[in-house]
């Protein structure tokens, strides 16, 4: 069974950068798409960004484009998310997680890590 563990999370100030991993044991994420997600405090998980972990396809919402660039590591079975110009607004829970399919949506997700905190304050 496949497990995810995310990595590289911790406080910034705004404006500042971090470089999250996600790494895969159990498995090998070739095949998979591997998708980023966050959750704010009171508010709902939501997809950020994804990419295709064969090809490297990828794709981010609107509120992240030109920010954050998502990437992955064959040798190493790891997607990295890199979070620059951060904000306070992007502080939350990272998770990500894995599908057999090109999706963000939660519900349609195979695998969870168990997530990693980001807090982006001065």
């Amino acid at each position: 069974q496949l497990q995810l563990v995310e990595s590289g999370g911790g406080l910034v100030q705004p404006g500042g950068s971090l470089r999250l991993s996600c790494a895969a044991s159990g498995g090998t994420l070739d095949g998979y798409a591997v998708g980023w997600f966050r959750q704010a405090p009171g508010k709902e998980r939501e997809g950020i960004s994804l990419i295709n972990f064969r090809d490297g396809t990828t794709w981010y919402e609107d509120f992240v484009k030109g920010r954050f660039t998502v990437s992955r590591d064959n040798a190493k079975n790891t997607v990295y998310l890199q979070m620059n110009s951060l904000k306070p607004d992007d502080t939350a829970v990272y998770y990500c997680a894995a599908s057999w399919l090109w999706t963000i949506l939660v519900d349609n997700m195979d695998y969870w890590g168990k997530g990693t905190l980001v807090t982006v304050s001065a």
